[in-house]
C-alpha cells in the first residue's frame, strides 16, 4: 500500500518542537518557540485550525495527549519551568486545569502513564529533577518530585506499559498488582529506570552506554508480556535498543549502526516492534528487528528542516 504526504500549514511563527496526534488520530496538537500550542482537524484531504492555546511565556517543548477515558486533556511543558494541563471545557475551548511551577529550569519532556493507573504525568527537568503529577479522587493535583535524578538535566522520559498480573504468572516474584514504572535519559549519559515502591519513587536501573547526552527515551509497548523494551538516543550519535526478558532479569542491548550526527528522538510504533529515529541529519529513519537478531533499517524519509531542541 503506497503511503501519503500531507503538508500543514501551522501559521506558527517560529520553530515547531512537538506534533502529536490524539488517541483516534483525528486531532493534532502542534507547540513552538512562538509559546502557543495550536489544535488541527486532520482529514485525508483537508487539514482545520480548530483552536490556538496561550499561556506559556517561553518555547513549549512538548505536548501530549491524556487517554480519551478522562475526557479532552492535552498537557504541555516549556522553557518557561512550567507543566500546563489542559482541558477542552467546550468544543475547541480550551482552559488551563492545573499548572506546575516548582521546577527551577526548563522542562523538557513530559509523558502520560499508562491509563490503567489513572490520571498521572511524568516530568523532566533542567533542574536534575523529575516531577510526577497525579490526579487524585478528590479532583485535586498532587506533585512528586524526585530530586537529582540526573546530574546536569533530564531530557526525556517515558513511562512503562502496564503489564497485568496474568502477564506475570510465571514468575516467582510477581508483584500482588502491577508496578509503576518509567524510564529517564540525561546529561550524565545514562538511562534510569524508575520504580514506585511504597508510594514513593526509588532507581530501580542505571543502563550505561551512551557517551554524551541521553537526548530521548522510549519505552516500547509489549502487547501484555512479561519482556520490556527501551530504546535511547544520544548527542554521541547512537541509538540502544535495551531488553529484559523477565522481571528482575538483566538488561541486555543492542547497538545499531552509528548516525552521522546527533539523534535527537526516538518513538515506537504502536505495537512496538518498528523504531522511528529522528537526528540531525534531517532524516527519519525506521528501524526492524531482523530474524538474525540485528536490526535493519526499513525505510528512510528526508526532513525539510531539522529543529532545534532544548538544552
Amino acid at each position: 500500500m503506497a503511503s501519503t504526504l500531507q503538508t500543514i500549514e501551522t501559521q506558527h511563527e517560529d520553530m515547531i518542537h512537538d506534533a502529536q496526534l490524539d488517541y483516534y488520530s483525528k486531532r493534532l496538537a502542534t507547540c513552538s518557540s512562538d509559546r502557543t500550542i495550536k489544535i488541527f482537524e486532520v482529514g485525508e484531504n483537508s487539514n482545520t485550525l480548530l483552536a490556538e492555546i496561550k499561556g506559556h511565556e517561553g518555547p513549549v517543548w512538548q505536548v501530549a495527549w491524556a487517554h480519551p477515558k478522562f475526557g479532552a486533556i492535552l498537557a504541555s511543558c516549556s522553557y518557561d519551568r512550567r507543566i500546563c494541563i489542559w482541558r477542552e471545557v467546550s468544543s475547541n475551548e480550551w482552559k488551563k486545569a492545573y499548572e506546575y511551577d516548582k521546577h527551577e529550569s526548563s522542562v523538557n519532556s513530559i509523558s502520560w502513564a499508562p491509563h490503567e493507573f489513572g490520571l498521572i504525568l511524568a516530568c523532566a527537568s533542567s533542574d536534575c529533577s523529575i516531577s510526577v503529577i497525579s490526579l487524585r479522587g478528590d479532583n485535586t493535583w498532587e506533585a512528586q518530585r524526585i530530586p537529582q535524578t540526573h546530574a546536569i538535566g533530564v531530557n526525556s522520559v517515558s513511562w512503562a506499559p502496564y503489564v497485568s498480573n496474568s502477564a506475570l504468572i510465571s514468575s516467582a516474584s510477581a508483584p500482588t498488582t502491577p508496578t509503576k514504572r518509567f524510564v529517564s535519559g540525561g546529561c550524565d549519559n545514562l538511562v534510569k529506570i524508575w520504580k514506585e515502591t511504597e508510594n514513593a519513587w526509588k532507581l530501580e536501573e542505571t543502563l550505561e552506554y551512551h557517551t554524551d547526552w541521553v537526548r530521548d527515551v522510549a519505552w516500547a509497548a509489549n502487547i501484555g508480556l512479561p519482556a520490556s523494551t527501551i530504546a535511547s538516543c544520544s548527542q554521541d550519535g547512537t541509538v540502544a535498543v535495551w531488553n529484559q526478558d523477565a522481571p528482575n532479569a538483566p538488561w541486555t542491548k543492542k547497538i545499531l549502526p552509528k548516525f552521522p550526527d546527533v539523534v535527537w528522538r526516538v518513538s515506537w510504533s504502536i505495537t512496538g516492534n518498528i523504531l522511528a529515529v529522528a537526528g540531525g541529519d534531517n532524516k527519519v529513519t525506521l528501524w526492524k528487528e531482523a530474524a538474525d537478531g540485528e536490526w535493519k533499517c526499513i525505510s528512510s524519509v528526508e526532513e525539510s528542516e531539522a529543529s532545534p531542541q532544548p538544552n
